[in-house]
């Protein structure tokens, strides 16, 4: 069926407090709806707000659960875990003053909470009271067998107290954790840069950066420190080998950009809170592809009370709260995204898909048009406009944004630029302009051969108009291999056998992709059409029926209720004979 459609090692980063204080009601939640704080009022009782405290928590909805834990904070203000689980929603929210009064009364009464112990240390390092730091985070460390990220964060302290010899001894205190060798690299080579002592700083980033070429953060800190050591030829190379990994990044891109300016790079950490910063960073970064949001969270605005110029750290907690479908929270954090970093167009470029996804979408156009009439050679930025307009099913607009990016592609388009050229294609075939559309098709399919999205919108169209049936039909069987689990792919291959008269296999296929896909109406109507010419016309119906009250396209609703009141017409001939006849005609 046709549909559009930094790497750092965990190590033992969270603490197991942040669980016990998340557990309740968060475990095994599904995501959240947007966020309701602006639509209702605290509730009449303590017991109230609590349950509606736990009900927000468990949904992720960070913002009513800080809500509704602060006003039942007001009825019981001595309650411990009332108070645990207000002070790590209102830090995830980004409270940090509220958040660091309820770390003083959890550290009053437990000196061992890691977490608040790590709260009051940030706001310690954040007001450059780093001996204030060390006394607090330095327990912490003695308390546990291993704490990379306090041992890191007194580093820094160390460092901003002016003591740079101390810090890098105090990166190298950190024993075991051999996947771990990099970032601490990393992190005493920015030590060493700010202390003056480039030599050491070189080789400590650079054995972080031969570690992990594929971490964009090391690559990046790697490439301004050859910048500023007046090596820009070897820090262009470091950007354009990482860009064989993944290309066009902003960041490298702007990187790339101010070397071949002749412009020197500025460094990545300024000062030691924007280090402590980074190794908060880089702890969330670690959390969010562990997938444990909470924890990334906490992290993350850990680390942007001390770095709020880090537009990556914005992006990625924007990113959570896409994942967790608050699609209005991740848009005010995108917005938070700095107006001088390279990640600020693309930032802007995704609240405007948000604001589609939220059904509003003037302003998602209005955003975009803005962001392309500022920009005309902005080729994300066209080719989200075009996704916006193809959502809406204006197709002939959507195929226009998508042209205008085609040419500002060229004539030679890299492998990456596949996708452009397959929404352009789908523009197309739903503007009833197939032989654009089948050219569009294949280009997608010469820059990225394998790919299961072209094979199968390819192939099912193919099949859809009896045309190259034996070629659809190994396209459509190499994306079933690449997407066993994809209901739509399934579905197509399904449609081909139906195509080829060979019904039994076309019933085994088409009901496994119902499976995997129940509420789609048009895998519903082709298990009808396979149990009519199967003989099975009561299924035949039913499933029908079943296509029809799933809310198909306008256009299929007529033949879906032909269908249920007439069934099938009777074949001239076994579909299979299209084979032969396609092949004698060239196709």
């Amino acid at each position: 069926m046709k549909r559009s459609i930094d790497n750092a090692r965990r190590g033992r980063f969270m603490p197991l407090v942040l669980a016990a204080m998340l557990s309740a009601g968060a475990a095994c939640a599904p995501a959240s709806a947007e966020s309701y704080t602006d639509t209702i009022d605290a509730g009449d009782t303590l017991a109230g707000n609590f349950l509606s405290a736990v009900v927000a928590a468990a949904a992720r909805d960070t913002s009513a659960a800080a809500f509704f834990y602060r006003e039942a904070l007001r009825d019981d203000p001595r309650n411990p875990e009332l108070t645990d689980r207000a002070f790590v929603s209102l830090l995830v929210e980004g409270s940090y003053p509220d958040a660091a009064r309820l770390a003083e009364r959890i550290v009053a009464r437990d000196q061992n909470n890691a977490l608040a112990q790590l709260t009051l240390g940030v706001r310690d390092m954040q007001a450059k009271q780093f001996p204030k730091v060390r006394a607090r985070l330095g327990r912490s460390v003695k308390n546990r067998p291993v704490d990379f990220t306090s041992t890191l964060i007194v580093a820094w302290s160390w460092l901003g107290s002016g003591n740079a010899k101390k810090a890098l001894e105090t990166v190298d205190s950190i024993k075991g954790e051999a996947g771990l060798a990099a970032f601490k690299d990393y992190h005493a080579g920015l030590i060493a840069e700010l202390a003056g002592n480039q030599a050491e700083a070189g080789r400590r980033l650079k054995a972080a950066y031969e570690a992990e070429k594929r971490t964009l953060r090391i690559v990046d800190a790697y490439g301004r420190f050859l910048s500023r050591q007046g090596k820009p030829d070897e820090a262009k190379a470091v950007y354009r080998e990482f860009e064989k990994i993944l290309p066009r990044h902003p960041i490298v891109t702007s990187a790339l950009e101010q070397l071949d300016q002749g412009k020197t790079l500025e460094t990545l950490v300024p000062n030691a809170q924007a280090g402590a910063g980074e190794v908060l960073f880089g702890v969330g970064s670690a959390s969010n592809r562990q997938g444990d949001e909470l924890a990334s969270m906490f992290y993350l605005r850990l680390s942007l009370w001390l770095a709020p110029n880090n537009g990556l750290a914005w992006i990625t907690l924007a990113d959570i709260y896409d994942r967790l479908k608050q699609m209005e929270r991740a848009n005010d954090t995108y917005d938070s995204v700095p107006e001088a970093s390279p990640l600020r167009r693309g930032a802007q470029v995704q609240v405007a898909l948000n604001l589609e996804q939220l059904d509003r979408k003037d302003e998602a156009v209005a955003r975009l048009e803005g962001l392309v009439a500022k920009q005309p050679n902005d080729i994300e930025a066209l080719t989200a406009l075009g996704n916006v307009y193809r959502s809406r099913k204006d197709f002939a607009k959507a195929a226009e944004a998508y042209s205008r990016a085609v040419a500002l592609v060229g004539d030679n388009p890299d492998a990456s630029r596949w996708s452009l050229f397959y929404f352009r294609g789908i523009a197309y075939e739903r503007s009833k302009d197939w032989p654009k559309a089948e050219a569009d098709f294949k280009t997608a399919l010469r820059l990225s051969p394998d790919q299961p999205l072209v094979l199968n919108y390819l192939g099912y169209t193919w099949v859809d108009k009896h045309m190259n049936l034996d070629e659809a039909f190994q396209m459509l069987k190499k994306a079933v291999d690449q997407r066993p689990t994809d209901g739509y792919i399934v579905d197509s291959l399904g449609w081909a056998y139906y195509r080829l008269g060979r019904y039994d296999e076309a019933l085994r296929i088409l009901e496994r992709a119902i499976e995997l896909k129940p509420s789609d109406p048009v895998i519903n109507d082709h298990l009808g059409d396979a149990y009519w010419r199967s003989g099975r016309k009561l299924e035949a119906g039913f499933q029908w029926n079943h296509a029809r009250d799933l809310k198909p396209e306008p256009e299929d609703l007529p033949r879906i209720l032909e269908k249920i009141e007439k069934g099938l017409p009777d074949e001239a001939k076994p579909a299979a004979a299209e084979v032969s006849e396609t092949k004698a005609n060239g196709g």
